[in-house]
């Protein structure tokens, strides 16, 4: 199983992927990261590890339907498999989410459909969670679809709200379950891909 990424900052879903192949808890070959970000801590940490990187910059490809076409081209010249979204921050185009349907997955840090869609990313995220007084928060892993934060999900992983909780702290708590998470759902697609098609079907995974 081949995996591409696609980070616009540090790709922490994509490191903690990388670790988990290092380790042998998931059978895949990372092969590529992109980014539209050319100072990306993610493109140099891909680097860093032996993966190919590929800036895709809006100065470079301007028009929205050139940068679907280049990358898509990238991907399919690669043989990937999956493609993972950690932290990417544009839009993804229509051929590649054609391209890649039921094989292109997202790790977003709340519980969707809650505290998603447009403006909701990074600390933003978890200030909107304590500022709501919410119990509880965690991550999502979910196949990607037309629309921000949109399509089936996939699994879930939840964490409590601590009375005193900080966006820092509340970022850590999240963060600790999103990497086991994503590579969980990453190992159940590999054999679903294996078999021959992917389901999709949630699936709850506590955190703490």
């Amino acid at each position: 199983m081949k995996i591409a990424f696609l980070a616009s900052h540090g790709g922490s879903g994509m490191r903690a992927v990388l670790a988990a192949i290092q380790r042998g808890e998931l059978d895949a070959h990372a092969v590529l990261c992109l980014s539209n970000n050319s100072g990306a801590p993610a493109l140099g940490h891909a680097r860093d590890v032996g993966l190919d990187t590929l800036h895709l910059s809006s100065r470079r490809f301007p028009d929205a339907r050139q940068l679907d076409v280049a990358m898509l081209s990238a991907l399919n010249a690669a043989g990937i498999d999956l493609l993972v979204l950690s932290g990417y921050m544009r839009a993804i185009g229509p051929g590649v989410l054609a391209g890649f349907a039921g094989r292109l997955v997202n790790v977003h840090p709340s519980l969707l459909p809650r505290y998603g869609g447009r403006g909701m990313y990074g600390d933003l995220i978890h200030a909107a969670v304590l500022a709501a007084g919410e119990s509880e928060s965690g991550a999502t892993v979910h196949l990607v679809e037309e629309g921000i934060d949109e399509g089936p999900i996939l699994a879930q992983a939840r964490v409590p709200v601590l009375p005193g909780d900080t966006v820092d702290t509340l970022r850590a708590r999240v963060m600790a379950v999103e990497g086991p998470l994503l590579v969980g759902v990453l190992r159940e697609l590999g054999r679903q891909l294996e078999s021959g098609g992917v389901e999709v079907s949630e699936v709850e995974v506590s955190g703490s």
